[in-house]
């Protein structure tokens, strides 16, 4: 347990892996996996407890003690699926408040919200992959990072706008990077009430100008991405939809669905996507981040299947 959060310890001797998601046996939906990465990027102590059931190799059967990044000789964070290319728009038609990742919905169209910072996202402004591969350097969390495989859900087969771009959730990226490199601004325990706890990780990717159509789609704008609009409060695999809406029309603060004016929120900062292409544009003329060429591409035939009770 780090912080009373549950660590997977079923892997080499001494190693734990700890779920951003996973929530503590304490303090429940108010505190996890996310809680305690952030406060070891921030520098502070948490308390490790653990307990096995001995070996010759390892005699000890219990342990409880403080530690820091400092004292770890190694502390990655992987995160399986981030950067989703492109996501749906959350509304909730019903007469109640709902509940989710999407944040608080409230009844009646009360509001909708959204996820991905639009032109600034890396998956929409490469959309087909030609330059975000396996092996890819990356900005993660503050520090380096590197684009280890497809993301979990990775499912480019998605319908496609005129300009290329999915109009639902389609690609994504597992990364990986050293966590003694991130900086907590760009790496942030969150609590969506009532649902759970999640992590917002910053990511930026540089995608090389290799020819004008590269240049096209790194230049797309908000009003040239769209986005389909679903509803919520259904709780079914295949939710009902309103229709695509632009992101030029969610970033001006209010869509309208059914004749109804239903003001918008991001999920995601713009603000500190700004910074973080600032930055990473910073570290490449001042020679401190190199552009890779992907080791192998990212795949563009898969699809998700769902689980099917048997």
């Amino acid at each position: 347990w780090l912080n009373d959060v549950p660590a997977y310890a079923g892997i080499a001797a001494v190693d734990a892996y700890i779920g951003a998601t996973e929530l503590s046996e304490s303090a429940g939906m108010a505190y996890g996996g996310a809680h305690v990465i952030e406060a070891l990027v921030r520098g502070e102590k948490i308390e490790l407890k653990a307990t096995s059931y001995g070996t010759d190799c390892y005699p000890r059967k219990e342990i409880q003690t403080l530690i820091s990044l400092n004292d770890l000789n190694q502390a990655y964070l992987f995160n399986p699926r981030n950067a989703y290319q492109n996501y749906s728009v959350a509304v909730n038609s019903s007469n109640r408040t709902i509940y989710t990742y999407m944040g608080t919905l409230l009844p009646n169209l009360g509001n909708a919200t959204y996820s991905t910072a639009g032109e600034l996202s890396p998956l929409i402004n490469d959309p087909y992959y030609r330059t975000i591969g396996i092996g890819t350097r990356i900005f993660l969390g503050g520090g380096i990072g590197y684009v280890a495989w497809e993301g979990t859900q990775h499912n480019p087969n998605q319908n496609r706008n005129a300009n290329g771009i999915p109009t639902s959730s389609a690609g994504t990226l597992a990364l990986i990077g050293d966590l003694k490199q991130m900086n907590h601004q760009y790496l942030r325990a969150a609590l969506f009430d009532r649902y759970g706890v999640s992590m917002y990780v910053g990511v930026g990717i540089p995608i090389p100008i290799l020819d004008e159509e590269i240049l096209k789609q790194a230049a797309i704008s908000n009003r040239e991405i769209n986005a389909t609009v679903y509803d919520y409060s259904v709780p079914k695999r295949s939710k009902p939809n309103y229709g695509q809406v632009t992101y030029a029309e969610l970033r001006s603060g209010s869509i309208t669905i059914n004749n109804k004016t239903t003001p918008t929120a991001p999920l995601s900062s713009l603000y500190e996507a700004r910074q973080i292409a600032g930055t990473l544009k910073e570290w490449i003329n001042e020679g401190q981040f190199s552009l890779t060429e992907p080791v192998q591409p990212l795949p563009t035939d898969l699809k998700v299947n769902s689980l099917e009770i048997k």
